[in-house]
C-alpha cells in the first residue's frame, strides 16, 4: 500500500524560495539556481496566494519552461503572469515527487490545480474495536483502531452486504459495554433479537468471545472480497456436521452456503483468475475528466466509484489517472500488486505492474470501467439539463464546434436527404435542428423537377441550390451547419450548388456515410472518425436520421398518390381527395358511373357532382 506523509502549510512553505521583485529581469537568473532534481514545486502570487502546485522530474527544466515560452491556454498565461514567488521541495525520486504533489494539492486546494469534486461522503462498513464487536455503516470514519471497509458509492450494494451478513451472522446489534466484568454482574436481559433468533445474546453469557470471533473473522474475509474461501470453510464446515449427525448445524451452514452463492453470482462479472486488481479508466474533455475505478477480488467488483476531476490548465489525461490512481489506491487501502490501465504510463509505481489488455476478461473489466465512467457523465449532463438548460446547450454545442472544427457554434443545422425509387418519386428532407434540437415546424420537403432517373447526386445540387437562392432572396436564417446524407459524392454536389451562390466557405457543411459513420469535409479526402458514443456523432446521427424519416414518409405519400389515380383524377375540377372518396363510397369507377345522381351530390357536394355527372355523359359514347 502506498503511504503518504503529509506536510502542514507551515512546513512547505519554510521550503525554499525565490522572492521575484522584478518579474521580467530578476526570474530567469534565480530560476538558474534550480536544481535538476526530483522535486515538487509552488507558485504563489504577491499576497502569498498558492496558485499552483506541480511535480517535475527535473525541477529546473520544469520550472523554466514556464516562463520561456508562450503558451497557448489563456488560464496558463494568466497564471503565469500572476507568479510572484516560487518554492520547492527536492525529493529522491519522481514517485516520491507524484505523491506528494497528490497530497499538496487534496490539502492546499491551490487556485489552477484539477479539483476533486467529491462533495459526497460515501458510507463505510465498519468493524467496531470493542468486545464482541459489532458491525454497521458509518458516514464518519474515526481514528478509533475500528477496521472500516469501503468506501461504498453504490450504496444499495453495500446494504445487500449488509443483509447477506445480518441473515447469516447471528452478531449483536445493541451497543452495551460488554466487557467480561459487565457480564459478570448480569446486570444485562436479553432483547428482542435474541427471541426471534438474530443474536446469541453474549450480553447473559450464552456465546462465548471465541465463537463470536470466529463469525466475524468470516464476515471480515467477506467484506474484503474472499468470498470464495468463506464458502470453501463453510462447505467442509457442513460436511464435518453431517457426519457428526450435527444436522441441525449443518442446516445452518447449508444457508450460509445458499446466501453467499447467491450473492457471488450477482457480483461475479469476470473471470475468478482475475484477483486483488485495480482498474481504472478515464473520459474527458476541455474541462473536466470522469474517472472511473474498480477493486476486484476474485473476479468481483468489490468497490466501484468515479471520481470528477475539473481541469484547469488542460492537464493531460496521463496526470489526472496518475492523480487518481494516488487518490483511489489511498482510499480504499489498496495493495494490489496489478493496476489495469487504457495507456501506458511513464511513471511507474513502486512494486506494482500496469497492464494494457487488447482482449479477453481483462479487457471486459475495462470497457466496464469505462461505461460507468460513461454512465455518471452522462447522468451528470442529464441533471445539467433539467436543471440548467442554457449552460447544458452551450456546453454541446462548444464540443460540436470543437468536433467539427467549426468558426461558430452550430446553433441552427440544415441536414438533406433524397429518397426515390429507380428515380420515380423523387423527394429531398430537410430536418432542422436548432440548439441541438429537432425543431419540426421549419422541417420542409422538396419535389425533384430538374432531374431524371436515379441520379442522386444531381438530385442533391438541385435541392441545395433551390433552398439556399431561397435564403438569399427571402433572408431566411442562414444556417451555421449544413449536414448532407451521404459520403464524398453528395457533399461534392452539395458544394458544386455553394459554390454558384458564393455560400461555400460562408456556412460549413459535412457529410455523414452510413456503413462506417465517418464524416466528410470539403476538399479533404480523409473522413473524420468520431468517438461512437460521443454527443455530437449523436446529434448527427439524429439529423441524418431525422432526414431519412422524414423524407421516407413524404416519398410514401406521393407514390401513394401517384399510382392511386385512376380516371377519376382525369375530371377537371376533381382532386385527388375528393377521387379517392368518390372510390371509397362507391367502390370503382364503374360504381361511380351507376350511382344516382343523389348518392354522388350526398358524397361530394352539387358543385363537384355536377362535374363528375357530366364528364360520364360527355364520354358515354367513348
Amino acid at each position: 500500500m502506498l503511504k503518504l506523509k503529509f506536510y502542514s502549510k507551515s512546513v512547505v512553505r519554510s521550503y525554499l524560495c525565490f522572492v521575484i521583485d522584478d518579474f521580467s529581469e530578476q526570474l530567469q537568473s534565480q530560476l538558474k539556481s534550480l536544481p535538476e532534481t526530483p522535486g515538487v514545486y509552488q507558485f504563489f502570487d504577491g499576497d502569498e496566494i498558492l496558485l499552483y502546485v506541480g511535480k517535475a522530474k527535473s525541477l529546473k527544466k520544469r520550472v523554466s519552461s514556464y516562463f520561456s515560452k508562450e503558451h497557448d491556454n489563456g488560464r496558463l498565461r494568466l497564471m503565469v503572469k500572476k507568479i510572484v514567488s516560487i518554492k520547492t521541495i527536492k525529493v529522491e525520486t519522481e514517485l516520491d515527487a507524484l505523491l506528494l504533489e497528490n497530497n499538496l494539492i487534496k490539502n492546499l486546494k491551490p487556485k489552477y490545480n484539477i479539483n476533486l469534486r467529491d462533495d459526497k461522503t460515501y458510507p463505510w462498513i465498519i468493524i467496531k474495536n470493542e468486545q464482541f464487536p459489532r458491525i454497521f455503516h458509518t458516514r464518519q470514519k474515526r481514528k478509533d483502531n475500528s477496521e472500516y471497509f469501503g468506501p461504498y458509492a453504490n450504496v444499495k450494494v453495500m446494504f445487500s452486504i449488509l443483509d447477506v451478513i445480518r441473515q447469516n451472522y447471528k452478531l449483536r446489534t445493541c451497543s452495551l459495554d460488554l466487557s467480561p466484568e459487565q457480564i459478570e454482574k448480569k446486570k444485562y436481559r436479553p432483547c428482542l433479537e435474541f427471541h426471534i433468533g438474530k443474536c446469541k445474546a453474549p450480553c447473559i453469557g450464552n456465546q462465548s468471545m471465541t465463537e463470536y470471533d470466529e463469525q466475524i473473522m468470516e464476515v471480515r474475509r467477506l467484506l474484503k472480497g474472499d468470498v470464495g474461501s468463506t464458502i470453501k470453510e463453510l462447505r467442509a464446515s457442513m460436511y464435518s456436521a453431517a457426519e457428526e449427525l450435527n444436522f441441525e448445524k449443518a442446516e445452518e451452514y447449508k444457508v450460509k452456503l445458499l446466501a453467499l452463492d447467491s450473492y457471488q453470482a450477482k457480483s461475479t462479472i469476470v473471470h475468478p483468475s482475475i484477483d486483488n486488481t485495480d482498474v481504472l479508466n478515464i473520459i474527458s474533455d476541455d474541462k473536466n475528466a470522469y474517472i472511473n475505478y474498480f477493486k476486484v477480488k476474485n473476479g468481483t467488483i468489490v468497490n466501484s466509484q468515479t471520481l470528477e476531476l475539473k481541469k484547469k490548465l488542460d492537464e493531460t489525461d496521463e496526470e489526472l489517472l496518475l492523480f487518481a490512481i494516488i487518490e483511489f489506491r489511498n482510499r480504499y487501502n489498496s495493495e494490489s500488486k496489478e493496476i489495469i490501465l487504457p495507456f501506458e504510463l511513464e511513471i511507474k509505481l513502486e512494486g506494482i505492474n500496469y497492464y494494457v489488455p487488447k482482449i479477453g476478461d481483462k479487457k471486459h473489466l475495462l470497457d466496464l470501467c469505462y461505461k460507468n465512467a460513461m454512465m455518471y457523465k452522462q447522468e451528470l449532463e442529464a441533471q445539467q439539463a433539467i436543471l440548467d438548460p442554457e449552460k447544458h446547450t452551450e456546453r454541446l454545442m462548444n464540443q460540436m464546434m470543437k468536433d467539427l472544427r467549426l468558426t461558430e457554434q452550430p446553433r441552427r443545422i440544415e441536414g438533406f436527404d433524397n429518397s426515390n425509387i429507380q428515380g420515380n418519386y423523387a423527394v429531398s428532407a430537410m430536418p432542422v435542428f436548432i440548439n441541438g434540437k429537432p425543431a419540426k415546424s421549419e422541417y420542409r420537403h422538396f419535389n425533384v423537377k430538374t432531374v431524371e432517373g436515379p441520379n442522386d447526386f444531381a438530385t442533391m445540387e438541385e435541392v441545395i441550390y433551390r433552398r439556399y437562392s431561397r435564403v438569399l432572396d427571402e433572408n431566411l436564417p442562414m444556417p451555421q451547419l449544413i449536414v448532407i446524407d451521404g459520403g464524398k459524392g453528395q457533399l461534392g454536389a452539395a458544394c458544386e450548388s455553394l459554390k454558384k451562390l458564393g455560400l461555400m466557405g460562408k456556412v460549413a457543411v459535412i457529410g455523414i456515410a452510413k456503413r462506417l459513420e465517418e464524416i466528410y469535409f470539403p476538399d479533404d479526402s480523409l473522413p473524420l472518425y468520431l468517438d461512437k458514443r460521443s454527443e455530437t456523432l449523436k446529434v448527427i446521427q439524429q439529423i441524418r436520421d431525422e432526414a431519412h424519416r422524414f423524407g421516407i414518409t413524404h416519398h410514401r405519400n406521393k407514390r401513394s398518390r401517384e399510382t392511386f389515380k385512376t380516371e377519376l383524377n382525369s375530371i377537371k375540377g376533381i382532386s385527388d381527395k375528393t377521387a379517392e372518396k368518390l372510390l371509397l363510397t362507391f367502390k370503382s369507377v364503374k360504381g361511380v358511373k351507376e350511382a344516382a345522381e343523389k348518392e354522388i351530390i350526398s358524397a361530394i357536394g352539387l358543385a363537384k357532382a355536377k362535374l363528375v355527372i357530366q364528364y360520364f355523359k360527355d364520354n358515354s359514347n367513348s
